[in-house]
């Protein structure tokens, strides 16, 4: 699963537009909007989400899941559960 956060985060560490992310997952400008309007997990069609991730991997994004530690090198970001930010 990706969250619609999730989602901009990867677009702002890629520095691309929802033009160029529509562009590189062959989706429409329109469902990347709805898919990052999302609250939470982004709902949609199951062929439409892996276009996404596949699109964000390719691009150097790697999407680390809640809990999961990050099996690779990077830099990167994650955001704290409500409950450690207090």
């Amino acid at each position: 699963m990706i969250t619609a956060a999730q989602m901009r985060a990867a677009r702002a560490l890629l520095g691309i537009d929802q033009k160029t992310l529509a562009e590189l997952s062959g989706l429409s400008i329109p469902t990347i909007q709805r898919m990052e309007s999302s609250s939470g997990n982004v709902r949609g069609v199951v062929e439409s989400l892996t276009r996404v991730i596949t699109a964000l991997e390719l691009a150097g994004i790697e999407l680390i899941g809640e809990g999961a530690a990050s099996p690779v090198g990077g830099r990167g970001v994650r955001l704290k559960s409500s409950s450690t930010t207090s």
